[in-house]
């Protein structure tokens, strides 16, 4: 490869990250099996719970970051009671909405809001229950890679209140992340922790496999069944300012990290030499945690 040709897509490497974050997902969303991996774990809890509910009562679904909301086609057609979803980001919201109005959708609702503020504390939450969620529980919560955005502190608080508050007598909670560790040096977790510890000494310590554990014990979830599972998802794209887009969406740039410059183009002469140049997919270990109550 001529050098010319390198530095050119260093310099566009590192400028892409300056992407909207929508963007950046949709790339992830497109060259990667995570989607088609949480709706294979959806659909089975779906199942689970139509199993366990009569065929006629109309399900109602909270998707809490819910971005553009990948798993639409399986939710629109399960969740007819009442599908809302929660976004702190207008872009995704918005899509959705104008979605809703081209296909005539009447039981979709759009909350523009940061969860951390309206549904951790259990008194926010029984208001945005009231005032978000007609006062009607919701038979299944999803948190579909967003709870990167929440203290791991505060989860116990924050899943207490879904459970108690927010979820119906019957129901279920489907949680997905990423891994928080793994030695392969080709994952997510890898390049999150080895960049991150390097530049700032933070690494990725929302475990949600030893969460789920933990809440196993909590008296609060008593009646409740676990259920937890890891897979393996592979993303590639031939585009190497998409593939660099992806990466700045791991390592949480610009919102939560702000590398300078001198530290993006090491992170992007890493990514070009490793898996670039070698066509080595990124690899995503994710956790599924799954709360189930009365199916």
């Amino acid at each position: 490869m001529r050098a010319d040709t390198r530095k050119n897509l260093i310099e566009k490497g590192m400028r892409v990250g300056d992407t909207d974050m929508y963007d950046e997902d949709l790339v992830w969303s497109r060259n990667s099996r995570d989607k088609i991996d949480i709706g294979e774990v959806l659909t089975q809890v779906i199942r689970a719970m139509n199993k366990a509910l009569p065929l006629s009562r109309k399900l109602r679904v909270l998707s809490i970051g819910s971005g553009s909301e990948p798993q639409f086609l399986i939710l629109e057609p399960a969740f007819r009671g009442g599908m809302y979803l929660l976004d702190i980001d207008s872009v995704p919201l918005s899509i959705v909405r104008n979605r809703v109005q081209r296909q005539w959708i009447e039981h979709i609702t759009t909350i523009l809001a940061d969860y951390n503020r309206v549904l951790v504390q259990p008194e926010k939450a029984e208001q945005f229950l009231k005032d978000k969620l007609d006062g009607r529980k919701m038979d299944l919560i999803t948190l579909h890679h967003s709870l990167y955005y929440c203290e791991e502190s505060v989860w116990k608080e924050f899943f207490e209140s879904l459970y108690r508050i927010i979820l119906a007598r019957r129901g279920a909670i489907h949680a997905v992340m990423m891994a928080s560790n793994s030695k392969d040096r080709y994952s997510t977790t890898w390049l999150y922790n080895h960049f991150a510890g390097k530049f700032f000494n933070c690494r990725n310590d929302q475990d949600m496999n030893s969460f789920g554990m933990e809440l196993e014990k909590n008296r609060v979830f008593s009646k409740a069944k676990f259920s937890r599972q890891t897979h393996r998802v592979n993303f590639f794209i031939d585009d190497f300012e998409k593939f660099m887009a992806v990466i700045w969406m791991i390592l949480l740039y610009p919102n939560v990290h702000k590398f300078t410059p001198e530290q993006k183009e090491e992170i992007t002469d890493h990514i070009f030499d490793n898996f670039w140049i070698k066509k080595k997919p990124l690899v995503q270990m994710q956790d599924h945690l799954i709360i189930e109550r009365n199916l």
